[in-house]
C-alpha cells in the first residue's frame, strides 16, 4: 500500500500568491456571481436535472474540441448551448423537459465517450473534463468569465420579471401573456454558459455543488428571491476561495474540498431550520 501525506503544508501561504492562484480565486468569483443568480432559477423551475445534464451534455463538445486541438472550454460551450436549447425548445412544460433533457443527455454522454476513445488525448483530458481544475484556469478564460458576468448581470436585468414570474407560476405567467417558450429558451441557453464557466472549477460531475446546492442554501435563510440569489452567491464564494485555501494547505483537490464545504453548508442551514421548526 502507497503511503499517503496529509500534513500541513507550512509554505501555503507562499503557494496563494502565486499567478495561477490569481487567477483561480478571480475565476472564483466569476462562477459565484453567475451560479448563484442562476441557481435560485434552476431551483424555482424544478429544473436542477437539466442543470447537471447540461454538464455532462457538454462532455461530447469537450473531448471533440480536444480531438480537433481547439479549447476545451470553446467546444464544452458550444455543445451545452446546442443541448440547451434543444431541451428548451422541446420541453415547454416541467415534465416535458425532463424527458427531453434525458434524451438529449444519453446521446451526449455516448457521443463524449466514443471521441474520447478516438484520441488518447481526449482520454487524458478525462480527468479534468469529470472533476474540475480550477488551478489551470488562464488569463483569457478569467477575462471570458468576466465578460460572461457583465452580459449575464444584463440579461438577467431584461428579463427579470417575466422570467421570475414564470418559474414561480408557469400557468398564470401564461395566463398573463408571459411568453413561457421563449423563457424556457432563454433559461436553458444561459444556463449552458454558467456551466460552460462552472465546470473547470469541479467538472461535470459535480456542478450541484456550485448550480444547486448553494441555491438550495439559500432558499433555506433567505426569504426574497434577490436576497436568495446574493445569499448564494455568497455561499459559492466561500466554498470555492475556501476550497482553494484549504487545499494550498492540506494536500487534497480543491474540488472536493469545494462540494464538501458547499455541502457542509447546506446540511448545517438544513439543521438550524429543523431545529426552528421543531421548537415554534
Amino acid at each position: 500500500m502507497s503511503d499517503i501525506d496529509f500534513s500541513f503544508d507550512p509554505q501555503w501561504a507562499q503557494t496563494l500568491g502565486m499567478p495561477f492562484m490569481h487567477n483561480a480565486f478571480l475565476a472564483g468569483l466569476c462562477i459565484a456571481v453567475a451560479a448563484g443568480a442562476m441557481g435560485y432559477f434552476t431551483i424555482a423551475r424544478h429544473s436542477t436535472f437539466a442543470a447537471h445534464a447540461l454538464a455532462h451534455i457538454g462532455l461530447p463538445g469537450a473531448t471533440g474540441a480536444v480531438l480537433l486541438g481547439l479549447p476545451v472550454s470553446l467546444g464544452l460551450g458550444i455543445f451545452a448551448l446546442a443541448g440547451a436549447l434543444v431541451i428548451g425548445a422541446l420541453g415547454k412544460r416541467a415534465s416535458q423537459r425532463e424527458i427531453a433533457t434525458g434524451t438529449v443527455l444519453a446521446f451526449a454522454t455516448g457521443l463524449g465517450l466514443f471521441f474520447a476513445r478516438l484520441s488518447s488525448s481526449a482520454s487524458q483530458q478525462m480527468q479534468s473534463i469529470l472533476f474540475g481544475s480550477i488551478l489551470t484556469i488562464t488569463d483569457d478564460q478569467v477575462i471570458g468569465f468576466t465578460i460572461f458576468d457583465i452580459v449575464l448581470v444584463i440579461a438577467l436585468a431584461v428579463i427579470y420579471r417575466p422570467l421570475l414570474f414564470s418559474s414561480l407560476d408557469e400557468q398564470v405567467a401564461q395566463a398573463k401573456g408571459v411568453p413561457i417558450g421563449l423563457m424556457n429558451v432563454l433559461f436553458m441557453a444561459i444556463m449552458a454558459g454558467v456551466i460552460t464557466i462552472a465546470v473547470p472549477a469541479v467538472g461535470t460531475l459535480l456542478i450541484f455543488a456550485l448550480v444547486v446546492t448553494p441555491a438550495a442554501t439559500a432558499n433555506i435563510i433567505a426569504a426574497s428571491p434577490l436576497k436568495a440569489m446574493c445569499t448564494a452567491s455568497v455561499l459559492c464564494l466561500v466554498s470555492i476561495w475556501g476550497g482553494l485555501v484549504l487545499s494550498a494547505m492540506f494536500p487534497a483537490p480543491p474540488s472536493f474540498i469545494i462540494v464538501t464545504l458547499s455541502t457542509l453548508f447546506w446540511v448545517i442551514a438544513r439543521a438550524v431550520s429543523a431545529v426552528k421548526t421543531t421548537n415554534a
